[in-house]
Order: structure tokens, then C-alpha cells, then sequence
């Protein structure tokens, strides 16, 4: 692989980052859950029209990551979100954060995340923050190698399986 490159996405990436989102989710979890808890998943939350939707309406930033003209994985943070997991602080989170599989470990994910702490600290937050499935031990390690400490935690279903996340933050100040 190539040196990875980023760029922040378009409007016109919509419909890319819809299937790359589906498609790398489905890849990192579908082994962990049943059929039919990713099934509903897939066809009711991260449905393609919801995804690109996220784009179009500007919900978030959007990072590509290419080696050479391939897509290897992408980025979505988020100033806001429902939850208000973190009131107060001035903070950003990394909402979605994926490499398709092919390219795991050969750097997407180190240049994907150095990218978020740099647009963090350009719009000068003092924190940024994610949520990790507590049974994603490669993901934890990744995270905690970057300095991220584990706060919390919260449900993310899956499907009619309400699964524990848990909450990790790093202090960029």
C-alpha cells in the first residue's frame, strides 16, 4: 500500500460514503451478531437514503481515505448529537471511524485518526471522543495506543440486542 491520503468529503461523496458506510459496518460486525439483528439494522437505521442524508444535510464532517484511486476507509465527526454525552466541554466526536478490511493494518486507521486530532485542534476543541463495542479489543487497543481513556459507557442496539458501547475520550489541551 501507498502512502494513505485524506481528504475532507463532498456533497457528491454522498452516495460513496452511504455504501462504504454500509459495507464496512456490515464487514466489522456481522460475524458478532445474528442475521437478523443486522438485518433490521442494515434496513432500518443505516439504510442508504439515512446515510446520505447525513451528508447532504452537512450532519458532520466527512473524511475520505484513499491508497492511490481506491477507497479504503472514512471518517465522520460530529460537533453535535442527540445523546449530549459530553455537555460542556468543547468537544468533537469521531461518530464513525472504519477501513474496509482488505486494507486493516496497513495504516488507514493511524492516518485517518491523526487527521480527526488535527481538525479537532483546528477548531480548537479540548476533547474528542467516541464510542467503541465493548467486545472490539483490536479497536480499544488502537484507541488506547492514541491516548483515548474509557469514561463511560452506553447502549447501542443492535437489531433487538442492546449492546454496550463504551465511551473513550482524549484530552487534546
Amino acid at each position: 500500500m501507498s502512502a494513505v491520503r485524506i481528504r475532507k468529503a463532498t456533497i457528491a461523496d454522498a452516495g460513496m460514503i452511504a455504501d462504504l458506510s454500509r459495507s464496512t459496518f456490515y464487514d466489522a460486525f456481522a460475524k458478532d451478531n445474528t442475521k437478523e439483528n443486522m438485518d433490521h439494522f442494515m434496513n432500518t437505521v443505516f439504510t442508504k437514503e439515512a446515510l446520505m442524508q447525513q451528508v447532504l444535510n452537512n450532519e458532520g464532517i466527512f473524511l475520505l481515505a484513499y491508497d492511490g484511486d481506491d477507497v479504503v476507509g472514512y471518517v465522520r465527526m460530529r460537533e453535535e448529537n442527540e445523546e449530549q454525552i459530553i455537555v460542556g466541554a468543547d468537544a468533537i466526536e469521531i461518530a464513525r471511524i472504519y477501513s474496509v478490511q482488505s486494507a486493516l493494518g496497513k495504516g488507514v486507521g493511524p492516518a485517518l485518526m491523526q487527521a480527526c486530532i488535527d481538525i479537532a485542534v483546528e477548531l480548537k476543541k479540548s476533547v474528542i471522543w467516541l464510542g467503541v463495542w465493548e467486545k472490539n479489543p483490536r479497536a480499544i487497543a488502537f484507541y488506547q495506543k492514541w491516548g483515548f481513556e474509557k469514561f463511560g459507557q452506553h447502549i447501542f442496539p443492535i437489531g433487538n440486542d442492546p449492546q454496550t458501547d463504551w465511551l473513550m475520550k482524549k484530552a487534546l489541551t
